[in-house]
């Protein structure tokens, strides 16, 4: 355990950011889950809308530093091609 004092600061900001980028990474897997749900059910327009709401989200989480910026592409480029792929 940290006894000087600005270590003992920075385990609690590291404490917080770490939460925010769960709760970030979360949020996003949700909106990923729910395009893959859509793309399961064939159902085109609800994928199209899904994909739209995800892509902003994914892109909100880079911005914030929560994805690297090629983890965040790669994401949005594979459930564009999936949602590009449906009949």
């Amino acid at each position: 355990m940290a006894n000087i004092k600005s270590a003992k600061k920075r385990i609690l900001v590291i404490q917080t950011k770490t939460e925010r980028n769960k709760s970030i990474r979360s949020k996003v897997k949700t909106f990923i889950k729910k395009v893959d749900a859509a793309i399961a059910a064939n159902d085109k327009a609800a994928a199209q809308s899904a994909l739209s709401v995800a892509v902003s989200e994914i892109s909100k989480a880079q911005s914030k530093g929560v994805y690297h910026a090629n983890t965040a592409s790669r994401k949005i480029a594979r459930l564009s091609k999936a949602v590009s792929a449906m009949n």
